[in-house]
């Protein structure tokens, strides 16, 4: 059994239920991962959550775990521990944090929520690429646009938890419909769907059988233009974005992860082009951009670091 406690962290998003032991140093102990059953009943999906508790529940080390943290798509509700993620529809209101509290493994451990953008701001400013910045803005680009902010030192989830989802603002006033209820959302421009969406409706045909934004990402590297277009319009959109917060809250440094982000240069590279006209205000030009350093466990470190 390890000699320090443990923290429970669950990472829920459209595509994947991971969950982890974590101990107080950021190392992930017992990860796995299973896939979301982004559509179908609610019900449905909290099985998956259950499942992996239960798996985490079977290990030895469960009997050093202190608290269960979830990093959750959003919007969340802090104060009715609560998620309606954008890309589960079957969740709207759910309750979450009751439904986890209610496993039989977890009885009277804290139970600590948070957006996934959130987790991950706290994730990166823990143990990444946000260390020592005071004020920073971590993004997750995936199958959503998820974002969290640290100001003064501090990440701030704001009193519902769902400061800087920078996904659901407006960077294309007369854009397409977004299932959130706006238009011309970050997310339907940005996000690893609407990137293979626009690729795929432009004419860019896959070599196999993956249609992913991975396999347009492959195409762009290889010098495909229609490829290498969407992802410029992507990394507008981004710089946009990132261009607007920086502008709002005075910022000094983006991380960006997700899985959309491990394109590399190929989302960077416009990226940078585009932030260099729209980060135009004095105050806000050089933004010292990163790349996130916690990958894919960003979501589990970030949900163990609410629990600290």
């Amino acid at each position: 059994m390890p000699a320090t406690a443990l923290f429970a962290a669950i990472d829920i998003g459209g595509t994947k239920i991971a969950g982890a032991l974590v101990d107080d140093d950021g190392r992930l102990l017992h990860r796995l991962q299973l896939p979301t059953p982004a559509r179908e009943p609610g019900a449905a999906v909290l099985a998956v959550v259950h499942r992996v508790l239960d798996q985490l529940a079977g290990t030895a080390d469960w009997a050093a775990v202190t608290a269960v943290g979830i990093g959750s798509a959003g919007p969340v509700d802090l104060a009715g521990g609560t998620v309606s993620p954008i890309n589960i529809p079957g969740w709207r209101g759910f309750p979450l944090v009751a439904e986890v509290a209610a496993h039989p493994a977890v009885a009277a451990l804290p139970v600590h929520l948070a957006g996934d953008g959130v987790a991950m701001a706290a994730a990166e400013h823990w143990q990444g690429a946000a260390r020592g910045a005071d004020n920073a803005l971590c993004l997750v680009v995936s199958t959503g646009v998820g974002a969290g902010l640290v100001l003064d030192g501090a990440v701030r989830p704001g009193p519902s938890g769902n400061a800087g989802h920078l996904g659901h603002i407006t960077v294309e006033l007369d854009g397409e419909p977004c299932p959130c209820g706006s238009r011309g959302c970050l997310e339907g421009l940005a996000s690893g769907p609407a990137i293979a969406r626009r690729a795929i409706a432009e004419g860019w045909r896959p070599a196999g059988e993956d249609r992913t934004a991975r396999a347009v990402a492959a195409s762009a590297a290889a010098g495909d233009p229609v490829a290498l277009a969407s992802f410029d319009r992507a990394a507008q959109a981004l710089a946009a974005g990132i261009a607007a917060t920086a502008a709002l809250v005075d910022l000094g440094r983006v991380v960006i992860g997700g899985g959309v982000a491990t394109a590399g240069d190929v989302l960077f590279a416009p990226l940078a082009r585009h932030l260099d006209r729209y980060a135009a205000l004095s105050y806000v030009r050089g933004l010292d951009v990163r790349r996130a350093e916690l990958g894919t466990d960003a979501g589990l470190i970030g949900a163990a670091a609410l629990c600290r």
